[in-house]
Order: structure tokens, then C-alpha cells, then sequence
């Protein structure tokens, strides 16, 4: 059942029926507890509570940019660390330990938007978050396994909307708000349950990569046009920089090439991955009373501080390898396939995303058929020095009895380590080809060829194996 509701309440929906269009961004409910919190024993205020929201607010402003870095929002902050306030000097450990007593009893699932302009729209007002969704993601925090898994669902996917027929799903929110997109979502994703929402508008992800001081990441190749629907001018050289919130922007929303808009959501994943880096560097924590003034007029949130207080301390024992990202496996349609182009979801794809990465069974398990590892299509990348890499390991693969390996175009920027990118969400498959191969590891998110379902992308370390 999917759940949706006002700022700090919890209600289920109830029905389906069409909501009014711009009127439901927030609606309401009454007489409910939040069902996924457990609150601390009372205490005195502490003096550094103003800290602790603008704590709260920052990870929440990193986890909800129009790039949907919803997993920023769980990354521990560096411990042993000290934060003057006053004339009171506390370590950021204790102030962890003071307030962030709250705790998840149950895994819990976020959908995340951004939302592109609204033309006309007056800033710091609630039409604002009217527009259609840029980003959408579901990411789900489960306490069970310190985890946090993200899915990203791209803009043109086609789906049934309750009450407006068959398009793509970024005009759900234009169209009913966070109630409908969640309720779209859900009915689409096997009956997944939504737990709470998260709008920010696209403003906000400029503002906050140049508080950070900017993020690194390498452009793979010239990027240059004018978006003239979002009045963007987008002009990038190849290379790995460090790109300013303009720049950034520019490499999330740049669709010019054969990829469109799945392109962008595996520039989003790489984006992502640069933003948590920065997010624990010490020399972000001066600079959080400003991410705090800066960024609340960008938001649009039913969690609640007790919640937000709750995602926070859960997230301080995140690792790295319990992050993990997906794509909503699919394909592009053909070209008069429909009057629009459209990201055509495949079912059994989604059936084994959701239930690896959201513990939601299908709706028929029976159409869900276990494929052979050995039959997976395996895409092969060099990212090393030495040219025939990716001919070597794949004549490795053909002895080890993979049948369906291909060799792609190389990866850009060169890599140590050699990568198993679980492009489409199939992580049992990546971790048995990963213990077959005897190295490498495996990436959780949805970087790799578009035509596989697995991609290893070959580092040094094969190199050096092979010698």
C-alpha cells in the first residue's frame, strides 16, 4: 500500500481517483503517529541544537537535489572532529551521540524528486515544486542490514496514470502532486510501498555544489548546446575537472547523444558518487550554517524532525558497500513504436530489482525466471593501459563457459581496480561472476553498457594478473 502524507503526519491513501491538479502537493491527515520512529528518552535541550538541524537540513539538501543524491542524506559525517560554538567546544562524535537519539524500527521508502522550472513560477512560493519531475528516485533505508539501495527511474518512462491514461511519468507530480507521483510509482514498481517524499526544486543543486566547493569529475567527452526549454546553455570540454554548480548542472541535464535520457541518469549516478566523496571531506562542516540559509526555500518535505533526526543517525554506520544504485531496467522504443519516445520498463527486470534491492516479491513469481550466470550478457570495457585488455579477459570468460560476452567501446578514464558494474540491478549474478573471475569488484549502480547486464570494466590489476 503506498503511503502519503502531510508535513509531519502519516496517512495511507485511500483510492485512486484523480487528484486536483496542482491542489494535493501536501495533503493531510489526522489523529496519525509515524510508524517507522522511535524517540529517544526525554531530555534537556541541548545548546548545540541549532547545530543539529542545520546537520539535518544539509544531508537532507544533499540527499534531494534535482541529481537525487538522496544517499547523501545517510553519509557519516567524519568523527573525532571539533566544532566551536561559543564558548562551548564539543567534539561532532558527542554531538552525534547527544542528538540523534531517534531510530528507524522498520526499513523505510523515499521518493525523491526534482523538479524541473516552472515558467512564471514566483520564487521562495509552493509552485515552485508544480512542475514536472527531472529526477525521480525511490530509496529505501533498511536498519535490518545498515543498507541504503537507490533506483532511479527515468523521466520518460511510460506509465498509467491513475485518472490521466498512458504517459510519462514525470507528469505525475505536475499533475497530482507528491500523492499521485508516489501512487503512480507504487503501482508500477509491484505495489511497493512509499513512506514519505521529498520535492526540490532545480535551483538547488547549483547553489549547493558551489557551497561545496565544487565537485571532481571526469567529462568524457565535449558536451555543448543550448537547452532551451530550461534556458540552460550547456558547454563542457572533456577531461576530469572540478566543475562549478553551473558546470554540474550542465553535465547532469546535457541529452544530446544516443543515450538521451538514460544518459543522464548514469551522469546523475556519476555525480552522485563525486558529491558523497566531497560530503566527508572535515572542510565541509564550516560551511553548514550556510547550506542551512541557502537551501530551505528549495524543499518540500512530509518528513517530519524526528524522522529526519532518525535518517541521520542511521546513516552514521553507512559504509561505502552497503550503497547501492539501480536503474529501472528497460529499453528505448522504437521509432514510431508510439506517438512520443518513451523508456519501455521490462517487467522481469523490475521484478528482480525489486526484489533484490526492496524485499518486494512479483506479482507473479512464476514470470520471474532465474537466468544461468554463464548466459548473462556480459559487456567487457578497458579502462587500463595495455589496448587488448578486453580481448585477453574475454577469451578468459569463453574458457570459464560465459557464451554471451561483447566487447565495448573503452572506458574513458583509467582504473586501478578492476570493476563489475551491476548494470541491470542483478546483484547474484555480479557476485558469482565476480567469484568465478577471482578479482575486481562489485558496483552497485547502472554506469555500464546499456545493452548488458553486467559490465566488467578491466583495471590494472588485470593487466599486472596477466603478466
Amino acid at each position: 500500500m503506498t503511503q502519503i502524507e502531510s508535513r509531519s503526519k502519516v496517512q495511507p491513501s485511500k483510492g485512486s481517483g484523480q487528484p486536483k491538479r496542482n491542489g494535493s502537493s501536501n495533503p493531510s491527515s489526522k489523529n496519525s503517529v509515524p510508524p517507522t520512529i522511535a524517540p529517544p528518552p526525554p531530555k534537556n535541550q541541548s545548546p548545540i541544537k541549532w547545530l543539529l538541524r542545520g546537520v539535518i537540513l544539509t544531508s537532507l539538501v544533499a540527499a534531494s537535489t534535482t541529481l537525487g543524491l538522496a544517499a547523501a542524506l545517510l553519509i557519516p559525517l567524519p568523527t573525532g572532529l571539533a566544532f566551536h560554538n561559543n564558548k562551548q567546544e564539543r567534539s561532532l562524535d558527542d554531538l552525534w551521540q547527544t542528538g540523534l537519539q531517534y531510530q528507524i524500527a522498520r526499513p523505510v521508502n523515499i521518493l525523491v524528486m526534482g523538479i524541473d522550472r516552472v515558467p512564471g513560477a514566483a520564487q521562495n512560493s509552493k509552485s515552485i515544486f508544480d512542475g514536472r519531475s527531472d529526477t525521480m528516485l525511490l530509496v529505501r533505508l533498511d536498519p535490518q542490514d545498515d543498507s541504503v539501495k537507490l533506483l532511479s527511474i527515468p523521466r520518460d518512462t511510460q506509465v498509467d496514470i491513475p485518472g490521466i491514461g498512458v504517459v510519462k511519468i514525470n507528469d505525475a507530480n505536475v499533475e497530482g502532486g507528491p500523492k499521485l507521483a508516489a501512487t503512480t510509482v507504487s503501482n508500477t514498481l509491484n505495489g511497493v510501498q512509499i513512506d514519505r517524499y521529498v520535492r526540490v526544486s532545480t535551483e538547488a543543486f547549483r547553489e549547493l555544489v558551489d557551497l561545496l566547493g565544487g565537485v571532481e569529475v571526469y567529462v568524457p567527452k565535449p558536451m555543448s548546446y543550448t537547452d532551451q526549454t530550461q534556458k540552460l546553455k550547456i558547454n563542457l570540454s572533456p577531461g576530469l575537472q572540478t566543475l562549478n554548480g553551473d558546470q554540474a548542472e550542465q553535465f547532469a541535464r546535457f541529452r544530446h547523444d544516443d543515450y538521451g535520457d538514460i544518459g543522464r541518469v548514469q551522469r546523475q549516478q556519476m555525480l552522485m558518487k563525486a558529491l558523497l566523496k566531497q560530503l566527508t571531506n572535515p572542510m565541509v562542516i564550516p560551511r553548514l550554517p550556510g547550506l542551512i540559509s541557502s537551501m530551505q526555500k528549495y524543499i518540500d518535505t512530509n518528513l517530519s524532525t524526528e524522522e529526519l533526526l532518525a535518517l541521520v543517525g542511521a546513516g552514521r554506520k553507512l559504509s561505502q558497500g552497503n550503497f547501492k544504485m539501480v536503474m529501472l531496467p528497460g529499453r528505448f522504443s522504437a521509432p514510431g513504436e508510439f506517438q512520443a519516445s518513451y523508456w519501455i520498463m521490462d517487467p522481469v527486470g523490475r521484478d528482480r530489482v525489486m526484489q533484490q534491492y526492496f524485499n518486494v516479491s512479483a506479482v507473479d513469481e512464476a514470470s520471474n525466471p532465474t537466468a544461468s550466470t554463464t548466459s548473462l550478457r556480459i559487456a567487457i570495457q578497458n579502462a587500463s593501459s595495455k589496448p587488448d585488455a578486453a580481448y585477453q579477459l574475454r577469451q578468459h570468460l569463453v574458457k570459464l563457459g560465459f557464451n554471451n560476452v561483447s566487447i565495448a567501446p573503452d572506458w574513458a578514464e583509467r582504473q586501478p581496480q578492476t570493476e563489475i558494474v551491476v548494470q541491470q540491478g542483478d546483484l547474484s549474478g555480479a557476485a558469482e561472476l565476480k567469484q568465478r573471475l577471482g578479482f575486481g569488484s562489485v558496483e552497485a549502480d547502472s554506469t555500464g553498457d546499456l545493452e548488458s547486464d553486467l559490465t566488467i570494466r578491466v583495471g590494472e590489476d588485470w593487466v599486472n594478473k596477466e603478466r
